[in-house]
């Protein structure tokens, strides 16, 4: 499962994931991706779940770049514990995901083998996804 190695603090606040992505929502490394197109957590056991099907579908030809990594700690109180008593401890990790955001990438396999790997990837994430294509990719008519 993907978390840090470390962190700097065991805890840390909410915040807020208002607006686009600002960064990591163009195709970087391959020629297909997926694009969220909603704002949520996604936790590690879901990255490596989509890593998994789209994986499994290529038959291990071709490359896969992860583009999103869960380090923001968050924290769940035990059940039936009274308010306050400050802040709970650790429960795991998610990477927080804007709109815009490219959370896979794959290269080195057809256009039809890559649309449905990443669409079998998809399924296992809680955005909604956008198959985007590099610009430049050549298809072969």
């Amino acid at each position: 499962m993907l978390q840090p190695k470390k962190t700097k603090y065991r805890r840390q606040q909410k915040g807020k994931m208002k607006g686009i992505a600002q960064r990591g929502h163009e195709i970087a490394f391959g020629s297909f991706a997926i694009k969220s197109l909603q704002s949520k957590w996604i936790t590690g056991r879901q990255i490596e779940a989509a890593r998994q099907a789209i994986t499994r579908y290529m038959k291990r030809e071709g490359q896969l770049w992860i583009r999103i990594f869960p380090d923001k700690p968050i924290t769940k109180k035990p059940n039936e514990v009274r308010m306050g008593k400050g802040k709970g401890a650790p429960e795991g990790f998610v990477a927080p995901v804007t709109p815009g955001r490219i959370l896979f990438e794959i290269d080195g396999v057809p256009f039809e083998v890559a649309k449905e790997a990443l669409r079998l990837g998809a399924q296992k994430l809680p955005v909604t996804t956008k198959f985007v294509v590099r610009r430049d990719y050549k298809f072969d008519d």
